[in-house]
């Protein structure tokens, strides 16, 4: 009996373990997306600035790029779900006069980084987890994130 339980409690541990994996939180919010969208529809806002550096998530992007810049925390600002693949996206932050910059990692740990402005090809159906960062450590500021086809 005591092996019984014992067993059960490891079960209980394995499946806590696995749903703390799947479930995705953000600071901000989450944007769904599906082909099609009308403009102004997918629009987040948010704050950033912090000491948390984005480059500890990934150094450079599929295409090579440097990730850049600071966060709050290494929970991600914002889950962008796509519910479709889309053949192009251009994500935009508008921070006023504040230098900010992205790191967005996908399906399958693809990374994208850029500046206020970020447009790529190729987005597979799926999460996205995006930060928001101010390019100076420590540097404080709120944000409109809009994405556009």
């Amino acid at each position: 009996m005591r092996q019984f339980k014992h067993s059960k409690f490891l079960a209980w541990i394995a499946i806590l373990s696995a749903t703390s994996v799947f479930a995705q939180t953000a600071n901000f919010g989450t944007i769904s997306l599906a082909p099609g969208f009308e403009p102004g529809t997918a629009i987040a806002t948010g704050s950033t600035g912090g000491s948390f550096s984005l480059p500890s998530l990934a150094n450079r992007d599929r295409h090579n790029n440097f990730c850049l810049g600071y966060s709050g925390n290494q929970t991600p600002d914002h889950i962008m779900t796509l519910q479709q693949d889309f053949a192009k996206l251009n994500l935009r932050v508008d921070s006023r006069d504040t230098a900010t910059t992205l790191v967005i990692k996908g399906p399958n740990g693809t990374i994208r980084c850029g500046s206020a402005t970020l447009e790529d090809t190729d987005w597979k159906a799926g999460n996205y987890s995006i930060w928001v960062g101010a390019k100076n450590e420590g540097v404080r500021t709120d944000y409109t994130l809009s994405v556009r086809q």
